[in-house]
């Protein structure tokens, strides 16, 4: 069974039809980079397996779980929804980092808020078990600090990962745009996402700086971390992915080992994309 497995995803934005019956599956641990042209609906497909977008039709689960159902009755409430978003951590193109925040309180942000659900949900079951105001409390107070040094642990450790240990500090604008992409995929860890998915991670950045971006997304592949990369380096995507996608016009017009998609294309849109691109072997 796949461990990420996309039926029939159809969406339209008014009369514009963007993606018109997507399939796709991935196992635990496999790199998939998805290639192709501008407007053949790589970003939109992202956003819909992110619950940015929701499909017009389709089913989506992931390891087991039904995670999306177009014809279901009962649509995700507000909670459900956000519960589903953290299957997946996305990097944006533009970093997305907060301005007013230094890397250390980016990366921890997002966990931090999520705490205080698991507040509310450890205080009503305390609550359940007919303890008093005063053990509630003193539970809560010692769950809560013991919670928070594990998202400060957590943060320390990605933070050594992505090599910006000593940028622990500094605010977005002070750092370049390789060191505020790699901030960013340490934020989109930081909720231990089933799934990371990047959306183009180094288009917005200098070729100079788009080494130390790929080194970060090749050291999770070793990890064996489960990733989608949307990207224009073809090199890289042939050197790191397991499978390659090729998007054209909302559909998949061809997939599979890299060597077969980037040396033996079939499809003739495929081989047209492959001839304007100049980095297929190496990054």
């Amino acid at each position: 069974m796949a461990y990420l497995s996309i039926e029939n995803f159809y969406k339209s934005f008014g009369k514009t039809e963007v993606l018109k019956g997507i399939n796709l599956s991935m196992q635990k641990g496999e790199v998939v980079s998805i290639i192709g042209s501008s407007g053949s609906g790589k970003t939109t497909l992202l956003r819909c397996i992110n619950f940015l977008e929701t499909p017009d039709n389709g089913v989506m689960t992931l390891d087991g779980e039904l995670l999306f159902n177009s014809n279901a009755e009962k649509k995700d409430g507000d909670m459900a929804l956000r519960n589903k978003r953290l299957n997946f951590g996305l990097v944006f193109q533009s970093f997305n980092l907060f301005p007013q925040y230094n890397v250390f309180k980016n990366i921890t942000l997002a966990p931090t808020l999520l705490l205080k659900d698991k507040i509310k949900a450890y205080k009503k079951q305390l609550q359940e078990e007919k303890l008093s105001r005063k053990e509630i409390s003193s539970k809560i107070a010692t769950f809560k600090e013991a919670e928070k040094k594990a998202i400060d642990k957590d943060a320390e450790e990605l933070l050594e990962k992505i090599g910006l240990t000593e940028k622990r500090n500094s605010f977005p604008c002070e750092l370049s745009g390789g060191q505020c992409q790699r901030v960013a995929i340490a934020r989109a860890l930081a909720l231990k996402p089933k799934i990371l998915c990047f959306d183009e991670p180094t288009s917005a950045l200098d070729p100079e700086l788009t080494g130390e971006v790929l080194k970060v997304i090749r050291a999770l592949k070793d990890e064996d971390r489960t990733m989608i990369i949307v990207t224009h380096e073809m090199g890289f995507a042939k050197n790191v992915s397991d499978k390659i996608v090729f998007m054209a016009d909302g559909v998949i017009e061809e997939e599979g080992a890299p060597k077969d998609v980037i040396e033996n294309p079939k499809s003739e849109k495929l081989k047209t994309f492959l001839h304007g691109v100049t980095n297929k072997d190496g990054e």
